[in-house]
């Protein structure tokens, strides 16, 4: 009878046990899932704007912060890619590949705490190399939500390409962000008049603001 009872109970733990290990697995299973999903997530590209305030900031400041930047960025999925500043105003904007505007805002929340007042998903134009001693303008077009997409400014890019030797100017890229009808072009010009010339004649999109900017990187 004593053997009997012992053989009931090892049968027992044995039909219950692969059930608990089943059990235990699933949460394993379930994290290596995330994991992947979030390792395979296909990354877009972002322009995230800083307004710290005229005098507030300069061109070494924000070299010092992009390094902490640097030492955080891998831990969210972030790339910085260049950075521009216009000391004039206090502003400041990141080019970056990252997986979501969230990823962006821990970054920099964890680097140094200065998190941006707009981020904005772009598309880029083709880069074109620095060329001389000019200064350096990043020009901002609004538009309206709605009023552009990539291939109208890729088609205004062109006309701005065919007419800007005529005033000294050297077109590096632009960016796109078709949701805010928001366009960011980057260019090399001997002041911005120039640069405003160019648009006006190339197909008439005057800027809303041209900034006189450093770049980093």
């Amino acid at each position: 009878m004593k053997l009997f009872f012992v053989l009931v109970a090892c049968t027992c733990t044995a039909a219950i046990t692969p059930g608990l290990l089943a059990q235990t697995s699933k949460p394993q299973l379930a994290s290596v899932s995330e994991k992947q999903q979030t390792n395979s997530a296909s990354k877009n590209l972002y322009i995230d704007v800083h307004h710290l305030g005229a005098g507030k900031v300069t061109a070494k400041d924000v070299a010092a912060a992009h390094q902490k930047d640097l030492a955080v960025e891998h831990k969210y999925g972030v790339s910085f890619l260049k950075y521009w500043v216009d000391e004039a105003t206090g502003d400041v904007y990141c080019l970056s590949s990252a997986t979501s505007p969230e990823a962006i805002r821990k970054t920099h929340a964890e680097a140094h705490g200065l998190l941006p007042d707009q981020i904005l998903e772009v598309t880029s134009g083709k880069s074109a190399s620095l060329k001389g001693k000019n200064n350096l303008y990043l020009d901002r077009h609004e538009l309206g939500a709605g009023n552009v997409n990539a291939k109208a400014v890729a088609d205004a890019h062109k006309k701005d390409l065919a007419v800007q030797k005529k005033y000294g100017v050297n077109l590096i890229n632009y960016w796109v962000d078709e949701k805010n009808g928001t366009v960011m072009c980057l260019a090399q010009a001997p002041d911005s008049i120039a640069l405003i010339k160019t648009h006006k004649e190339a197909h008439g999109l005057i800027p809303a603001s041209v900034m006189l900017v450093k770049q980093g990187q």
